[in-house]
């Protein structure tokens, strides 16, 4: 059921969420829900739509990556994962509604894996409030993990190539069946959902679940996460090297030409300004800025299970989100990405600046190095201020109040390290979450500054369709909703090969050379991870 051909304005008869006793096992848990919706189809609600939930916890920890490559690969899937070991954004909103009364948080999930599609939405028209307030006519702060997980394309109106298709200009889901991982124990979980106005009823959604609930197998093989055996065959990049210089060039030179008339305008501040001042002209006169990106495909000699190459890029990536979005016969868009978009909880809402790029050094002595040296270029600086202050400003419009903390530092990942800067903010009204969305997407960190010059100039200078790369991709929740930018990702394809991408921010005084290596970096962890084929051990 496509959730966009209802009318968004009528509310469900009905959304809710049955829980059932805890049991010791999958297998136990599996067995438990069959009887559940069986028993849902023999006694019916007389509402003529809805939604409900029916969970089992698990009294045992299961990894849901874990799951999730058990099933069918046929139906469609979804995999989302926040950062692990991620304190900072309850303790930013807690800081800044410390006086509030609503000061403590629930127990997040570690990571959530869904197959198939209670109902899902997609449209071929960009993301609209209409389209937003037809995914939240499922959604209820009373069934907090009734969520629609999904994304949106980078750039709403371009052309969509054929690789990307399936996904639409968005897309979300409401798995059918879903396994939830939390810390210490789980959760297996079946959701129906129906609109008779659009004639899909109870016992359609009903019979379509039972149908995939005959797919689940209880029988999980714990993934170790080690590399893939795949050896990449070749590679092919768009643009190409020789390609890639003379773009940067153009870019440099539009930057040039814009920044030219304003100038003189710093040229001529009193020497005794205050150094805040000094710093917002900094950006507005030389603020500008384009992220130019790289496509890769890669050829393989055998295929590639995305699911496989996601639980071996969670080895090194502790400190970032995983994806997995494949709608039904499309390729699956997976990622490992280090960046938040924003996170909301209940009118909290908080977001973050990353930007600037270094490798990693092989000893203390010379990380340290890198890092003193990334805290002190200019270069590196003015591309993470533009960040910041953009992403501040757009917090300012929805938010009765910012606080960014702290103004910079360094973020280290397993192979890289970025400047970094946390904000957050006090949203006016709950339903502000489509306003957080539009303000902040897309950031200066994947599209540029100002952002409508920027998008106009990467349609004329690339040449590939971003897709989903660099666009929003996460979760609407009653409660809560949280989302990351979909960069160091790929686009795995039926066959032998996939598809995978890259940018980088360039300023004045980007080299071209430079951030061609930027690039190779920032593949690497994809193409360094397909080497050895990862065991697999039996969970009982």
């Amino acid at each position: 059921m496509n959730g966009c051909e209802a009318d968004h304005k009528e509310p469900l008869g009905m959304v809710e969420t049955r829980t059932l006793s805890t049991v010791t096992s999958l297998a136990i848990a599996t067995e438990m829900l069959i009887t559940a919706v069986s028993n849902l189809k023999t006694e019916p609600p007389s509402f003529s739509s809805g939604i409900i939930r029916l969970q089992v916890p698990i009294n045992q920890q299961i990894g849901a990556i874990d799951w999730l490559h058990a099933q069918n690969d046929v139906l469609p899937r979804s995999f989302f994962s926040p950062r692990c070991s991620d304190p900072s954004r309850e303790d930013l909103l807690h800081d800044l509604a410390r006086e509030n009364v609503n000061g403590s948080y629930d127990r997040s999930p570690v990571s959530v894996a869904g197959i198939g599609s209670a109902v899902f939405f997609r449209d071929l028209n960009p993301f609209s409030h209409d389209h937003w307030r037809s995914i939240r006519r499922f959604l209820c702060s009373r069934s907090p993990l009734i969520r629609a997980y999904g994304g949106l394309r980078f750039d709403p109106r371009g052309k969509i190539s054929v690789e990307w298709e399936q996904f639409g200009s968005f897309y979300f889901t409401v798995p059918q069946v879903e396994f939830v991982e939390f810390g210490g124990n789980s959760m297996l979980a079946a959701t129906v959902a129906w609109d008779e106005d659009i004639s899909w009823t109870l016992e359609n959604a009903i019979e379509a679940l039972q149908e995939t609930m005959l797919q689940v197998s209880s029988v999980i093989m714990r993934l170790r996460r080690e590399s893939l055996g795949v050896s990449v065959v070749s590679k092919n990049h768009v643009p190409s090297e020789g390609a890639y210089h003379p773009a940067v060039t153009s870019a440099l030179e539009t930057i040039k030409a814009k920044n030219s008339p304003l100038s003189k305008v710093l040229t001529n501040l009193p020497f005794v300004i205050h150094l805040w001042v000094l710093m917002k002209l900094i950006v507005l006169v030389f603020g500008n800025q384009v992220v130019l990106a790289r496509s890769t495909r890669i050829i393989t000699d055998t295929d590639i299970d995305p699911i496989a190459w996601i639980a071996r890029l969670q080895r090194e990536g502790q400190d970032a989100y995983q994806f997995c979005l494949q709608p039904p016969g499309a390729p699956a868009f997976i990622g490992n990405t280090p960046e938040r978009l924003f996170y909301r909880k209940h009118l909290g809402v908080c977001s973050e600046a990353l930007a600037a790029t270094r490798p990693r050094g092989d000893s203390r002595a010379s990380d340290m190095e890198i890092e003193r040296d990334l805290l002190t270029s200019p270069k590196d600086d003015l591309e993470f201020s533009i960040v910041r202050e953009n992403i501040r400003e757009k917090l300012k419009a929805i938010c009765d109040r910012v606080i960014v903390r702290p103004q910079k530092t360094v973020r280290k990942l397993a192979r890289v390290q970025h400047l970094y800067s946390q904000l957050a903010g006090q949203l006016r009204r709950e339903d502000d979450e489509f306003d957080i969305l539009t303000a902040l997407h897309p950031t200066p960190a994947v599209c540029g500054c100002p952002v409508d010059e920027a998008r106009l100039l990467i349609k004329q200078i690339e040449s590939f369709d971003r897709g989903m790369y660099a666009g929003p991709v996460g979760y609407f929740g009653g409660g809560e909703s949280e989302f990351s930018v979909g960069i160091r990702s790929a686009l795995v394809e039926k066959g032998l090969g996939a598809l995978i991408y890259a940018g980088t921010g360039i300023v004045s005084g980007s080299d071209s050379s430079s951030e061609w290596n930027e690039l190779e970096l920032k593949i690497s962890q994809f193409t360094k991870s397909l080497e050895h084929e990862p065991a697999l051990q039996q969970i009982n």
